[in-house]
């Protein structure tokens, strides 16, 4: 069994528990808070669970990481605050953890990554012998395993499309959904996640990835954006109200241009309110859904629909990110210390899971993507 901790019981935190508690080569030995009414309360309670997991939470980042821990999920945010995460990730890894998250966007394709963010990594490594894996759902297997899989069904390829559709008045996190995003501002409020470059910054990683993984070089990355006003004032269960004449949809497009051509698309179509931009592409039913379409021969789309906590689709589409991660802990920890990619860690079956008493997440094995060379190809 390997000693794993989670750090940070929000929506990210609180699944993680879940997916550690149900996964048979894990044992949850510490949870991690930052709130002080959270300390002294036990796992299973802070993640929804209808049982006592027998590990109460503190905020003795120290001691737990003394402890020598084989493995930490990193669930805090990293959105606002990236360089405290990227020093508590550090002193894991420093610890000689395996540690997985989703919260450093630069280090999804860490081999492009900035220097300020890998160099730090590569060094904790050298010191302590742990490993750092980042992924999430998008970016994360939404726009990298899952449509590098779907691209091997085709046999002429022309282009990939990975979209993400979503009502945020799901997404409980106001402060992002309010502020990086801009919902509910004045349409001359320059959210943080739309300003020029940063869509790139955060997604244009997936694109990379999946541009290696196909075989095929980009000529550069551009990004589009278009913005809608609410017509009307609408109430959300989670956030309040957002006022008519603020922003209430947003759609934008990170596109890898290979040979002229949008040959890899990363979009996002985000709603406060289904009523705003009702003609922009809307998901099957609920609030939310992953889709891939590859355009070529033959067409092949496939839209992911997740949900936990309630039927949430937010907190399906977090649980699945946290698949991805902590089903990799095993695989980290027998692999060579290091810094990984979501082409170096593979997407396996959930082995032994299968039938269990606890909440799974079960994502497919992933095979071989397409033949070098077939994206665009005549």
């Amino acid at each position: 069994m390997i000693s794993t901790v989670v750090w940070g019981t929000g929506n990210v935190g609180r699944a993680a528990i879940r997916a550690v508690d149900a996964h048979p080569a894990l044992d949850l030995t510490a949870v991690l808070v930052h709130s002080p009414a959270k300390v002294g309360r036990d796992a299973g309670e802070l993640a929804g669970l209808d049982r006592v997991l027998g590990v109460a939470a503190t905020d003795d980042v120290a001691a737990v990481l003394a402890a020598g821990p084989g493995a930490v999920v990193y669930a805090a945010s990293g959105d606002i605050r990236p360089d405290e995460a990227l020093t508590d990730i550090g002193a894991a890894i420093r610890a000689g953890a395996v540690v997985v998250t989703p919260s450093l966007y630069p280090l999804y394709d860490q081999r492009n990554a900035p220097p300020e963010f890998r160099d730090p990594v590569l060094a904790a490594i050298a010191d302590g012998g742990g490993s750092l894996f980042v992924s999430g759902v998008d970016p994360g297997w939404g726009n990298d395993v899952l449509p590098l899989l779907m691209s091997g069904l085709g046999t002429v390829v022309d282009a990939v499309r990975c979209q993400e559709i979503f009502d945020y008045s799901t997404y409980e996190q106001e402060e992002s959904v309010r502020h990086l995003i801009g919902m509910g501002h004045p349409m001359d409020y320059q959210p943080l996640m739309l300003a020029p470059s940063i869509p790139t910054m955060v997604w244009g990683g997936q694109i990379r990835l999946m541009a290696r993984a196909l075989g095929v070089e980009l000529d550069e990355i551009r990004e589009t954006l278009q913005r809608r006003a609410l017509d009307t004032t609408v109430s959300t269960r989670t956030m309040g109200d957002f006022e008519a004449g603020t922003q209430g949809a947003v759609r934008f497009e990170v596109q890898g241009i290979v040979k002229g051509e949008p040959r890899l698309v990363i979009e996002h179509i985000t709603r406060i309110h289904p009523s705003c931009a009702p003609d922009w592409p809307s998901p099957p039913n609920g609030d939310g859904a992953h889709r891939v379409i590859i355009e070529g021969r033959p067409r092949i789309e496939i839209t992911v629909e997740a949900t936990d906590e309630g039927d949430n689709r937010s907190a399906g589409g977090n649980a699945t990110a946290v698949g991805r991660l902590v089903g990799a802990i095993d695989w980290l920890v027998d692999a060579e210390p290091g810094l990984y990619d979501a082409l170096d860690v593979p997407l396996r079956p959930a082995v032994g899971r299968l039938g269990a008493p606890a909440p799974l997440g079960a994502p497919s094995a992933l095979e071989t993507p397409a033949p070098l060379g077939v994206l665009g190809a005549k």
